[in-house]
């Protein structure tokens, strides 16, 4: 039977304190609705919906990313039965199973998501709801259970009276698995007869049972995975539970963390064996890191491809390659695209955007390098710049094999400077240099002996 995932992302998120969607706020690198929808990819879901709803456009704009990811918009936040009916509805979900997520609920593991489908999947029950008990139980729906352990009913923190709220442990988590078919039936039941006036999801499990359908729950023994993020004090527990989880993940499959409290790692980073991460390091987005490499401390990797055997000290790479055997930093900045080939090197203060290294070349220090192809075995001296911005348009410059280009030099693009070219020091080159030849610009320097001293005797006389 397929399953399908509706993610409730509607609500406006007001502990927040935000102009933008409660959803949107981040977990490491990835916003809250996205764990959510990944979660609900992994487990299996043929479709997902989300319910969105404040800052809708903001939200499918994120999700546009997302392969086979639907968008339900619900105008009147009305509830969560209401936003469950309206993905129904705008959907058009009549079959199969019906797994709903909490679109603020970052920390839920796609095996949970898949336990609590199968319970529905296999024909024997039409409702399911997904139970903790966390060490508060403030502000949660408490779950209610006859003598045989079936769930009666859930009954919200607000409308619980005081003897319900100390004696009922046993918590809703939101999360929830239908039969399409007998959602689709008595979700036009729920009634808003409540404290809010809203229309709760939760009233499902009531009215299932009074329909003689069978209705169970599922506990989840870690009630860490089902926390909500409500206010940007549970966005920051949040994100240290799921850093740890990453972490700890990454290290069992034999990476290295010096420390591993300051170390932040996205969702979809993979990392080599044997490869050591220090402190203060961010590896985030589509990154990928081979083995053997040191990265940090200090260092930010983003939608980075790492080699093998690569040192990336106090680096930052941005959507750029670096290949095996490359030498970062400290104190560079790889970004635009930017590629070192095999074994060669970016120093301090070094900046190369949009270019190709060659294998073997250095940039060793106090460079920029953009929009340039540099061939094997080149070495640029330190304080050496290509302009390749006029102010309008942006310019090329090709630098071939084994170039030596001295420092202080500025390359000012269109310009091509031959294989085993020289350059000399603090020159300010405009035309092509060829092949095997030395090209050197400088002004004539001027000397006048005794001035300065002239100079400066007559300013303390002034004094």
């Amino acid at each position: 039977m397929p399953i399908t995932a509706i993610v409730l992302a509607a609500g406006e998120g007001t502990r927040m304190k935000s102009r933008h969607p409660k959803v949107m706020h981040k977990v490491l690198d990835s916003p809250l609705v996205g764990w959510a929808v990944r979660s609900a990819q992994e487990a299996g879901a043929d479709r997902v919906v989300v319910v969105v709803g404040n800052g809708a456009d903001e939200v499918r704009s994120y999700l546009s990313a997302f392969d086979g990811v639907e968008t339900v918009e619900q105008t009147q936040r009305l509830g969560t039965g209401h936003a469950c009916r309206v993905a129904l509805e705008g959907a058009g979900v009549t079959e199969g199973t019906v797994v709903v997520l909490s679109g603020d609920s970052p920390l839920l593991r796609a095996q949970t998501v898949r336990d609590l489908a199968q319970r529905v999947d296999s024909g024997k029950e039409s409702g399911c709801v997904l139970t903790m008990t966390p060490p508060d139980v403030t502000g949660y729906g408490r779950v209610v259970v006859d003598e045989a352990g079936r769930v009666q009913a859930i009954i919200e923190h607000k409308d619980c009276t005081p003897e319900q709220r100390e004696a009922l442990r046993e918590c809703n988590s939101g999360v929830y698995a239908f039969d399409a078919r007998e959602l689709n039936a008595h979700i036009g039941q729920i009634t808003n007869n409540n404290v809010q006036g809203e229309y709760y999801l939760t009233d499902m499990i009531q009215i299932m049972r009074e329909a003689g359908l069978a209705v169970s729950s599922v506990h989840c023994d870690d009630y860490a995975e089902l926390l909500g993020v409500n206010s940007r004090i549970q966005l920051a527990q949040a994100t240290k539970i799921m850093q740890r989880r990453i972490n700890e993940a990454h290290m069992a499959a034999g990476v290295t963390m010096i420390d591993p409290d300051q170390v932040w790692i996205g969702p979809d980073v993979t990392i080599g064996q044997d490869t050591v991460i220090w402190p203060g390091c961010y590896l985030l987005g589509a990154t990928t890191v081979g083995t053997e490499c040191t990265i940090g401390p200090d260092s930010r990797l983003t939608n980075a491809t790492v080699g093998n055997n690569v040192l990336a000290d106090e680096t930052i790479i941005v959507d750029s390659t670096v290949d095996d055997d490359v030498h970062c930093g400290p104190r560079a900045y790889l970004r635009g695209g930017a590629h070192f080939c095999r074994g060669s090197k970016a120093g301090t203060h070094v900046e190369i955007k949009g270019s190709t290294v060659g294998e073997g070349s250095k940039v060793p220090h106090l460079s920029y390098i953009g929009d340039a192809t540099l061939g094997k075995g080149v070495n640029i001296g330190g304080g050496s710049i290509t302009c390749n911005y006029d102010g309008k348009h942006k310019s090329h410059t090709e630098i071939g094999d084994n170039v030596f280009v001295g420092s202080d030099t500025m390359m000012v693009a269109p310009v091509t400077i031959g294989d085993g070219a020289l350059v000399g020091a603090s020159s300010c080159i405009t035309q092509d240099v060829p092949a095997g030849a030395l090209a050197l610009e400088r002004s004539r320097q001027f000397v006048k002996e005794g001035w300065a001293t002239e100079y400066f005797k007559k300013l303390k006389e002034e004094d």
